[in-house]
């Protein structure tokens, strides 16, 4: 037995949790928040049998795009007597999915 585990972006969050539902996958979903920017992640654990892995990452991947988002960079572009570190703006990827998966030694359902 095999677990994945998915952290995706919000916005994907009910297209894969949807898909994995209809394929008659069983997950938990977890509220997260990324590190780099602070935003709202969704982490899924989806415990399956090996052959099965593939067509979950498949799921995954169809529904966990990245987009393009502007953000303030931690380190100021300039700084100036009269105002202060003036913050640069820049623009980074986001989405798509980190995908963990690892072996399951037990699994019980109670």
């Amino acid at each position: 037995m095999k677990l994945v585990i998915a952290v995706i972006q919000d916005e994907d969050a009910g297209k894969v949790s949807n898909r994995l539902r209809d394929e008659d996958f069983g997950l938990t979903k977890l509220a997260s928040t990324g590190g780099f920017l602070s935003a709202g992640n969704t982490t899924l654990l989806i415990g399956v049998e090996e052959n099965q892995v593939d067509q979950v990452l498949e799921i995954v991947k169809e529904n966990c795009k990245t987009r393009k988002r502007m953000t303030t960079a931690s380190m100021p572009s300039a700084y100036t007597a009269a105002s202060g570190y003036i913050p640069r703006t820049i623009e980074v990827l986001v989405g798509g999915a980190t995908v963990f998966v690892v072996d399951v030694d037990r699994f019980e359902k109670m």
